[in-house]
Protein backbone atom coordinates (compact mmCIF):
# COMPACT_ATOMS: atom_id res chain seq x y z
CA UNK A 1 0.00 0.00 0.00
CA UNK A 2 1.45 3.29 -0.26
CA UNK A 3 -0.54 6.47 1.42
CA UNK A 4 -2.26 9.91 0.22
CA UNK A 5 -3.62 11.73 3.02
CA UNK A 6 -4.89 9.18 5.39
CA UNK A 7 -6.29 7.46 2.42
CA UNK A 8 -4.57 3.86 1.51
CA UNK A 9 -4.27 3.44 -1.94
CA UNK A 10 -4.33 -0.19 -2.94
CA UNK A 11 -1.65 -1.90 -5.25
CA UNK A 12 -2.46 -4.09 -7.75
CA UNK A 13 0.30 -7.30 -6.63
CA UNK A 14 -0.79 -7.06 -2.70
CA UNK A 15 -4.39 -7.18 -3.99
CA UNK A 16 -3.53 -10.07 -6.20
CA UNK A 17 -1.51 -11.70 -3.49
CA UNK A 18 -4.35 -11.91 -1.34
CA UNK A 19 -6.49 -13.50 -4.53
CA UNK A 20 -8.34 -10.19 -4.96
CA UNK A 21 -9.51 -8.90 -8.27
CA UNK A 22 -10.44 -4.89 -7.71
CA UNK A 23 -13.30 -3.38 -10.00
CA UNK A 24 -11.04 -1.16 -11.62
CA UNK A 25 -7.17 -0.54 -12.41
CA UNK A 26 -6.74 3.17 -12.02
CA UNK A 27 -4.43 4.06 -14.59
CA UNK A 28 -2.04 7.05 -13.37
CA UNK A 29 0.51 7.48 -16.51
CA UNK A 30 3.47 9.64 -16.61
CA UNK A 31 2.31 12.98 -15.71
CA UNK A 32 0.02 11.41 -13.15
CA UNK A 33 2.89 10.13 -11.39
CA UNK A 34 5.63 12.39 -12.01
CA UNK A 35 4.71 15.81 -13.33
CA UNK A 36 4.38 17.73 -9.92
CA UNK A 37 0.94 19.76 -11.34
CA UNK A 38 -0.67 16.61 -12.73
CA UNK A 39 0.07 14.53 -9.09
CA UNK A 40 -2.97 16.94 -7.99
CA UNK A 41 -5.04 15.50 -10.26
CA UNK A 42 -4.17 11.84 -9.61
CA UNK A 43 -4.53 12.92 -5.84
CA UNK A 44 -8.31 13.85 -6.50
CA UNK A 45 -8.81 10.69 -8.89
CA UNK A 46 -7.71 8.94 -5.53
CA UNK A 47 -9.99 10.87 -3.44
CA UNK A 48 -12.92 10.01 -5.13
CA UNK A 49 -12.16 6.90 -6.15
CA UNK A 50 -12.37 6.49 -1.97
CA UNK A 51 -15.11 8.53 -1.07
CA UNK A 52 -17.94 6.18 -3.92
CA UNK A 53 -15.96 3.01 -2.08
CA UNK A 54 -15.65 1.45 -5.36
CA UNK A 55 -13.05 -1.90 -5.58
CA UNK A 56 -9.79 0.05 -7.30
CA UNK A 57 -5.97 -0.68 -7.64
CA UNK A 58 -2.78 0.96 -8.57
CA UNK A 59 0.05 -0.56 -10.61
CA UNK A 60 2.35 1.44 -8.46
CA UNK A 61 6.36 0.29 -9.58
CA UNK A 62 5.04 -1.88 -12.23
CA UNK A 63 3.24 0.71 -14.36
CA UNK A 64 5.18 1.91 -17.62
CA UNK A 65 4.84 4.02 -20.17
CA UNK A 66 2.12 3.45 -22.97
CA UNK A 67 4.50 3.88 -25.28
CA UNK A 68 2.70 6.75 -26.68
CA UNK A 69 5.44 9.24 -26.91
CA UNK A 70 7.79 6.88 -29.26
CA UNK A 71 4.77 6.23 -31.53
CA UNK A 72 3.99 9.70 -32.14
CA UNK A 73 7.40 10.15 -32.68
CA UNK A 74 7.88 7.22 -35.39
CA UNK A 75 9.69 5.08 -33.09
CA UNK A 76 7.46 1.88 -33.53
CA UNK A 77 10.08 -0.71 -32.00
CA UNK A 78 10.77 1.30 -28.96
CA UNK A 79 6.59 1.93 -28.59
CA UNK A 80 5.86 -1.92 -28.96
CA UNK A 81 8.30 -2.98 -26.23
CA UNK A 82 6.79 -0.13 -23.62
CA UNK A 83 2.87 -1.54 -24.59
CA UNK A 84 4.25 -5.55 -24.90
CA UNK A 85 5.93 -4.83 -21.34
CA UNK A 86 2.75 -3.01 -20.25
CA UNK A 87 -0.01 -5.77 -21.51
CA UNK A 88 2.24 -8.56 -19.90
CA UNK A 89 1.81 -6.82 -16.46
CA UNK A 90 -2.19 -6.20 -16.85
CA UNK A 91 -3.00 -10.11 -18.18
CA UNK A 92 -1.34 -11.51 -15.55
CA UNK A 93 -3.32 -10.08 -13.20
CA UNK A 94 -6.12 -10.59 -15.50
CA UNK A 95 -7.31 -6.70 -15.70
CA UNK A 96 -10.38 -6.00 -17.61
CA UNK A 97 -11.27 -2.55 -16.53
CA UNK A 98 -9.35 0.55 -16.72
CA UNK A 99 -9.56 3.78 -16.14
CA UNK A 100 -7.25 6.87 -16.75
CA UNK A 101 -7.26 11.08 -16.81
CA UNK A 102 -5.33 11.05 -19.92
CA UNK A 103 -5.93 10.55 -22.97
CA UNK A 104 -3.25 9.94 -24.25
CA UNK A 105 -3.03 6.24 -22.17
CA UNK A 106 -6.43 5.72 -22.94
CA UNK A 107 -6.54 6.00 -26.41
CA UNK A 108 -3.12 4.28 -26.94
CA UNK A 109 -4.39 1.57 -24.17
CA UNK A 110 -8.13 1.26 -25.85
CA UNK A 111 -7.50 1.44 -29.67
CA UNK A 112 -3.50 0.08 -30.17
CA UNK A 113 -3.21 -2.55 -27.54
CA UNK A 114 -5.81 -5.13 -29.06
CA UNK A 115 -3.70 -5.38 -32.14
CA UNK A 116 -0.72 -6.82 -29.15
CA UNK A 117 -2.64 -9.05 -27.08
CA UNK A 118 -4.18 -6.20 -24.92
CA UNK A 119 -7.85 -6.36 -24.58
CA UNK A 120 -9.54 -3.96 -21.71
CA UNK A 121 -12.74 -2.22 -21.24
CA UNK A 122 -10.90 1.41 -21.00
CA UNK A 123 -12.57 4.41 -19.70
CA UNK A 124 -11.47 8.46 -20.06
CA UNK A 125 -11.77 9.40 -16.57
CA UNK A 126 -14.55 12.02 -17.26
CA UNK A 127 -16.68 8.80 -18.89
CA UNK A 128 -15.93 7.57 -15.52
CA UNK A 129 -16.71 10.63 -13.14
CA UNK A 130 -19.80 10.87 -14.84
CA UNK A 131 -21.31 7.41 -14.83
CA UNK A 132 -20.31 8.23 -10.91
CA UNK A 133 -22.75 11.12 -11.42
CA UNK A 134 -25.36 9.51 -13.57
CA UNK A 135 -25.99 6.50 -11.03
CA UNK A 136 -26.10 8.82 -7.90
CA UNK A 137 -22.95 7.13 -6.48
CA UNK A 138 -21.90 11.11 -6.43
CA UNK A 139 -23.77 13.88 -5.50
CA UNK A 140 -22.85 17.80 -5.57
CA UNK A 141 -24.17 20.06 -2.86
CA UNK A 142 -23.41 22.91 -1.60
CA UNK A 143 -23.31 24.85 -5.68
CA UNK A 144 -19.34 25.82 -5.07
CA UNK A 145 -18.97 26.97 -8.73
CA UNK A 146 -22.89 27.86 -9.10
CA UNK A 147 -22.77 30.83 -11.34
CA UNK A 148 -19.33 30.77 -12.47
CA UNK A 149 -18.14 31.05 -16.02
CA UNK A 150 -16.07 27.58 -17.27
CA UNK A 151 -14.90 26.96 -20.81
CA UNK A 152 -13.95 23.74 -21.25
CA UNK A 153 -10.83 22.82 -23.39
CA UNK A 154 -11.20 19.75 -25.92
CA UNK A 155 -7.90 17.52 -26.04
CA UNK A 156 -7.97 16.22 -29.56
CA UNK A 157 -7.02 12.54 -28.31
CA UNK A 158 -10.19 12.78 -26.48
CA UNK A 159 -12.29 14.42 -29.02
CA UNK A 160 -11.70 14.30 -31.93
CA UNK A 161 -9.70 10.95 -32.17
CA UNK A 162 -12.56 9.27 -30.08
CA UNK A 163 -15.50 11.13 -30.27
CA UNK A 164 -16.19 11.87 -26.52
CA UNK A 165 -16.99 15.82 -25.84
CA UNK A 166 -20.40 15.24 -23.76
CA UNK A 167 -18.94 14.05 -20.95
CA UNK A 168 -16.86 16.27 -19.23
CA UNK A 169 -19.26 19.22 -20.23
CA UNK A 170 -21.65 16.52 -18.03
CA UNK A 171 -19.23 16.64 -15.10
CA UNK A 172 -19.20 20.40 -15.44
CA UNK A 173 -22.64 20.70 -15.68
CA UNK A 174 -23.17 19.28 -12.77
CA UNK A 175 -21.49 21.33 -11.20
CA UNK A 176 -23.95 23.90 -11.50
CA UNK A 177 -21.53 26.22 -12.97
CA UNK A 178 -21.97 28.19 -16.62
CA UNK A 179 -20.19 26.69 -19.20
CA UNK A 180 -19.30 28.81 -21.80
CA UNK A 181 -17.93 27.16 -25.32
CA UNK A 182 -14.54 28.54 -27.18
CA UNK A 183 -15.24 29.67 -31.09
CA UNK A 184 -13.75 26.75 -32.12
CA UNK A 185 -14.64 23.35 -30.13
CA UNK A 186 -15.98 19.59 -30.20
CA UNK A 187 -15.44 18.37 -33.42
CA UNK A 188 -13.82 21.59 -34.40
CA UNK A 189 -11.66 22.15 -31.49
CA UNK A 190 -7.93 23.14 -32.06
CA UNK A 191 -5.09 21.67 -30.66
CA UNK A 192 -3.49 23.01 -27.62
CA UNK A 193 0.05 22.65 -29.49
CA UNK A 194 1.28 19.47 -27.29
CA UNK A 195 0.23 16.49 -29.19
CA UNK A 196 1.97 14.42 -31.68
CA UNK A 197 5.04 14.19 -29.06
CA UNK A 198 5.26 18.14 -29.57
CA UNK A 199 5.28 18.22 -25.87
CA UNK A 200 9.29 17.28 -25.89
CA UNK A 201 10.49 19.66 -28.15
CA UNK A 202 10.70 23.53 -28.92
CA UNK A 203 8.04 24.06 -31.42
CA UNK A 204 8.72 25.76 -34.75
CA UNK A 205 9.15 29.06 -35.70
CA UNK A 206 6.11 31.05 -36.43
CA UNK A 207 4.45 34.43 -35.90
CA UNK A 208 2.39 32.61 -32.48
CA UNK A 209 2.24 30.05 -30.66
CA UNK A 210 -0.53 27.22 -30.75
CA UNK A 211 -0.76 27.22 -26.52
CA UNK A 212 -1.22 31.37 -27.25
CA UNK A 213 -3.54 31.06 -30.13
CA UNK A 214 -6.16 28.82 -27.83
CA UNK A 215 -5.49 30.13 -24.96
CA UNK A 216 -6.35 33.82 -26.10
CA UNK A 217 -9.75 31.75 -27.32
CA UNK A 218 -10.35 30.61 -24.07
CA UNK A 219 -10.07 33.82 -22.11
CA UNK A 220 -12.02 35.85 -24.91
CA UNK A 221 -15.27 33.84 -23.38
CA UNK A 222 -15.10 35.62 -20.06
CA UNK A 223 -14.01 32.30 -18.10
CA UNK A 224 -12.66 32.17 -15.07
CA UNK A 225 -11.69 28.68 -15.40
CA UNK A 226 -10.39 27.01 -17.98
CA UNK A 227 -11.25 23.04 -17.81
CA UNK A 228 -9.52 19.98 -18.86
CA UNK A 229 -9.85 16.74 -19.02
CA UNK A 230 -5.60 15.93 -20.46
CA UNK A 231 -2.31 16.77 -18.48
CA UNK A 232 -0.79 18.16 -21.88
CA UNK A 233 -3.62 20.05 -22.32
CA UNK A 234 -3.53 21.21 -18.95
CA UNK A 235 0.59 22.26 -19.05
CA UNK A 236 0.04 24.16 -22.46
CA UNK A 237 -2.96 26.03 -21.38
CA UNK A 238 -1.77 27.19 -17.97
CA UNK A 239 1.93 28.15 -19.66
CA UNK A 240 -0.82 30.28 -22.09
CA UNK A 241 -2.23 31.65 -18.76
CA UNK A 242 0.89 32.49 -17.69
CA UNK A 243 2.16 34.62 -20.99
CA UNK A 244 -0.91 36.63 -20.61
CA UNK A 245 -0.31 36.98 -17.24
CA UNK A 246 -3.62 36.38 -15.87
CA UNK A 247 -2.86 33.81 -13.44
CA UNK A 248 -4.55 35.48 -10.60
CA UNK A 249 -8.05 35.36 -12.50
CA UNK A 250 -8.21 32.74 -14.42
CA UNK A 251 -7.50 29.20 -13.17
CA UNK A 252 -6.63 25.94 -15.36
CA UNK A 253 -7.75 22.98 -13.90
CA UNK A 254 -8.18 19.33 -14.64
CA UNK A 255 -12.15 17.69 -14.07
CA UNK A 256 -11.21 15.90 -11.24
CA UNK A 257 -10.16 18.97 -9.59
CA UNK A 258 -13.30 20.63 -9.86
CA UNK A 259 -15.48 17.93 -9.31
CA UNK A 260 -13.16 16.96 -5.96
CA UNK A 261 -13.88 20.71 -5.00
CA UNK A 262 -17.83 20.57 -5.29
CA UNK A 263 -17.48 17.19 -3.52
CA UNK A 264 -15.63 19.28 -1.18
CA UNK A 265 -12.57 16.46 -0.80
CA UNK A 266 -9.60 19.16 -1.11
CA UNK A 267 -7.79 18.92 2.09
Amino acid sequence: MSELKNIQVPVMADLFARGEKPEVLFWVGCAGSFDERYKRVTHDMIRILDKVGISYAVLGPEESCTGDPAKRAGNEFLFQMQAIQNIEVLNAYEVKRIVTACPHCFNTIKNEYPDLGGNYEVQHHSQFLQELIDSGKLSIEGGAFKGKKITFHDSCYLGRANEIYEAPRKVIEALDADLVEMKRCRTNGLCCGAGGAQMFKEPEKGNKDINIERTEEALSTGAGIIASGCPFCLTMMSDGVKNKNKEEEVKVLDIAELLSQGLGLKP
